[in-house]
């Protein structure tokens, strides 16, 4: 039976059952959260500043009214731990203690939160705000938050948005983490919960992944649906 799973409301129109989560993964979001804060956990050990995306056409309206480390706000889905890394370029890739992250991304169905209602998203969430949350860095320029794994929608591959601030709230850096993928990925096992990967876009094919040749969007994410998911990654700023 698979544990890590979040029963609050509404997965009864996947057609799935699923047990609570919270079991015994403390040792391994442990470890990867050490990566996050030595390494960045990214595909890449460059030093560059992580490439620029669009914000749109989902962004949080009201980014400072969730400032919280658990973003899940009752959506169901496999439980995964996010951990983000800022480090900064003109210091060496050194970690920035400090700078305000917000992260938002879709539910296990491809839905997001505070929209709908039209051609984008028939599903209306225009009045709830969850996978919505804000955090500020550590030390070692790491924050953490506890989501779901995201769903896909047709025309793009899975993904995190991500807008990061300094400590005053001046933008440095809007721009999107990629999930990896072939044999043996987390992305598969959880085969778009149940609905498969047919029509799936590839980050290859995908309009904001595509040009990413160095992986400096793709996190490293481990763990299976039994025990949960662990993201880790390193997002640089200039």
């Amino acid at each position: 039976m698979e544990r890590k799973l979040f029963l609050k409301q509404g997965f009864a129109a996947l057609g799935l059952s699923f047990v609570a989560p919270l079991a015994n993964s403390c040792k391994k979001n442990d470890v990867i959260a050490d990566e996050a804060a030595t390494t960045g956990g990214t595909g890449s050990d460059t030093c560059v500043v992580a490439p620029t995306e669009t914000e749109g056409p989902f962004p949080t309206k009201n980014p400072s009214a969730y400032e919280r480390s658990d973003i899940t706000d009752g959506r169901t889905g496999y439980e995964m731990t996010v951990n983000i890394t800022i480090g900064q370029v003109s210091k060496s890739c050194a970690a920035l203690t400090g700078a305000i992250v917000d992260i938002w991304h879709c539910d296990a169905e491809g839905n997001y939160s505070e929209y709908g209602s039209t051609q984008m998203q028939s599903a209306n969430y225009t009045s709830v705000h969850f996978l919505r949350g804000r955090q500020v860095t550590d030390g070692n320029g790491l924050v953490t938050f506890t989501t779901i794994f995201p769903g896909w929608y047709q025309g793009r591959a899975t993904h995190i948005h991500v807008h990061i601030y300094n400590s005053s709230g001046t933008s440095l850096k809007v721009t999107q983490i990629a999930f990896p993928e072939g044999t043996g990925s987390a992305l598969l096992e959880v085969n778009g919960y149940g609905k498969g990967m047919t029509g799936y876009t590839y980050n290859a094919n995908d309009n904001v992944f595509s040009d990413d040749k160095n992986g400096v969007e793709t996190a490293k994410v481990i763990g299976d649906k039994t025990n949960g998911f662990t993201l880790a990654i390193q997002l640089n700023v200039p």
